[in-house]
């Protein structure tokens, strides 16, 4: 049995069984809390699972293996920052946004400060950031079938992202939360299963000795003048071509990934999802446990395939990497079991692939649907009066829009890396979201005026700077190959949109004479000990 047929049966029976979920979640949601918050009724454990399975996304198991299969160290340094953003999410934000909010991050904002403007803002920065991370799945998923269905053309690329984004407002519009969530939960099992599969099989060709596997991948796939340079820093940041800018944009990059996972849209909203903060808390850690395994794995993918397929193959394939670990399992497969196995396996990672896709757009669409219904419909353009019946039906509108225009630009930017897609999305939240949330959270002075300074000013120079950097214009994988206005050296610009961000706050928020002690100090024991949070929801 071709590839190519196995492949569909495994993904199109992986397709059933989520539409059953979603079907069955459907006839379960019949209230706003139900289709936002999956009526807060997930413990931590499962809600743990559903992080992981919305975090651990395209960009993880398509981009990283890639960018390590092509960049070496350089790559890894991806698995690595998006780990440890985790420790941010932890320790400033899981429990306090739990605690504080009801629906979205603009209930925390909203709380102390004049609802209107503030929740405009957020909502237009929650829907930016989800479009920007929907890109790179939409990008991953044009790739991968092109590779499991033997499809080169773009067209034929293009309509995949069609097929996948159709499913994706699917799972949104009728499953809401509580079937996104489920969704996500299967996706990370399939996920951490399947990637520890190849990863057990990859070691075991290299008697599980690490330095081996490294030391062919230098071999195979390092520069050939000097292999070695692939297991060090350098061989994508901080070239000679590059000089200091390179070094620069490495530490941009860090910056991005490290802050940014605390301001992304679709993992605040999953700590509403659980009944309380000790639960949000162990949803966290769970989370944490899940992912911290799987970029150890990415690892093992990673040089596995640099080792294992070539940087040659891999570039045939997809030129941005993007397809590295399914090669890498028909490689390894077909190395240990013959043609069959390596035909069984590269169409078992491809429908596990295709479901990490799938389950992590319909958790950032559900983000940004629920951001337009419930902050710029409900509160901004109805002021509040708009019925929990009215906000569900505009969400789900909604989503089908959010999902056309993430459609649209996904199929504009094929060729791009889908890890480096997401570290744009990482750094236009770390540059609005987060300086608003955690001055929201911890500086009593801080009032409406710095909340919107802070979001579209770190927002806004974030856009500006992308607009006019390598990534638009001036490259082989720039989106306008045959342009350059790129006067911004940086492809990651969190080195300076982050610090912008938290300086537009600061300056609006001293700049404005507003006040309100007595609202900080309800948040303040809100967030901490939980106190009110029930009241927070109920009203």
């Amino acid at each position: 049995m071709e590839s190519t047929t196995l492949g569909m049966i495994l993904f199109l029976a992986f397709v059933a069984a989520t539409l059953g979920i979603t079907f069955w979640a459907s006839r379960q949601t019949k209230t706003a809390a139900d289709y936002y918050a999956g009526g807060r009724s997930f413990t931590g454990v499962q809600n743990g699972l559903a992080i992981g399975g919305d975090y651990m996304s395209a960009a993880s198991f398509l981009g990283i293996a890639g960018i390590i299969a092509l960049s070496g160290y350089d790559g890894f340094l991806y698995s690595i920052g998006f780990l440890v953003a985790w420790l941010v999410a932890l320790l400033l934000v899981a429990e306090l946004m739990r605690n504080s909010g009801k629906f979205t991050m603009a209930d925390v904002l909203a709380f102390r400060m004049s609802p209107r403007p503030v929740r405009t803002a957020a909502g237009v920065s929650t829907i930016v950031v989800s479009i920007f991370y929907l890109l790179a799945q939409m990008v991953g998923a044009g790739a991968l079938v092109g590779l499991l269905l033997g499809i080169t053309s773009p067209a034929g690329k293009a309509w995949t992202i069609v097929g996948v984004g159709a499913l994706m407002i699917v799972y949104v519009v009728f499953g809401g939360m509580k079937g996104t969530t489920w969704v996500q939960i299967v996706k990370a099992v399939l996920l951490m299963g399947g990637a520890a599969l190849v990863t057990v099989l990859v070691l075991g060709k290299f008697g599980f000795n690490l330095s081996a596997l490294l030391g062919q991948a230098a071999t195979t796939s390092g520069p050939k003048a000097n292999p070695g340079n692939f297991l060090i820093p350098g061989l994508k940041y901080g070239t000679d071509a590059q000089g200091l800018a390179g070094k620069i944009d490495l530490i941009s990059l860090g910056l991005a990934l490290v802050l940014g996972t605390a301001g992304l849209p679709h993992i605040l909203i999953r700590f509403y999802t659980v009944p309380t903060a000790k639960d949000a808390r162990k949803s966290v850690l769970w989370g944490i446990g899940i992912i911290g395994t799987f970029y150890l794995l990415t690892l093992v993918l990673g040089f596995g395939a640099a080792a294992l397929v070539g940087k040659d193959a891999i570039v045939a394939g997809d030129k941005a990497g993007n397809t590295a670990a399914p090669l890498l399992a028909q490689a390894v497969g077909q190395d240990i079991f013959g043609p069959v196995g390596g035909t069984l396996l590269l169409a078992l990672i491809g429908a596990v692939a295709f479901a990490t896709i799938l389950a992590v757009v319909a958790g950032l669409t559900l983000a940004s649907s629920s951001s337009f219904s419930h902050d710029l419909y409900a509160h901004v353009f109805k002021r509040g009066n708009a019925t929990e019946r009215q906000e569900v039906v505009v969400a789900r509108i909604s989503a089908l829009v959010i999902g056309a225009v993430a459609i649209g630009l996904g199929i504009l930017a094929q060729g791009q890396n889908v890890a480096f897609l997401v570290a744009l999305a990482f750094a236009v939240a770390a540059s609005g979201n987060l300086p608003a949330i955690l001055y929201s959270l911890f500086w009593k002075r801080f009032n409406t005026a710095g909340a919107v300074s802070a979001i579209y000013g770190g927002l806004i120079s974030a856009l500006v700077l992308v607009i006019f950097s390598p990534v638009v214009s001036g490259g082989e994988t720039a989106l306008f190959k045959t342009a350059d206005f790129a006067w911004f050296p940086l492809s990651n610009p969190g080195i300076l949109s982050i610090p912008i961000g938290f300086l537009c706050g600061w300056l609006g928020t001293i700049m404005s004479k507003e006040y309100n002690a007595a609202k900080y100090a309800e948040i303040e024991v809100r967030s901490l000990t939980g106190v009110g949070a029930e009241k927070a929801v109920e009203h």
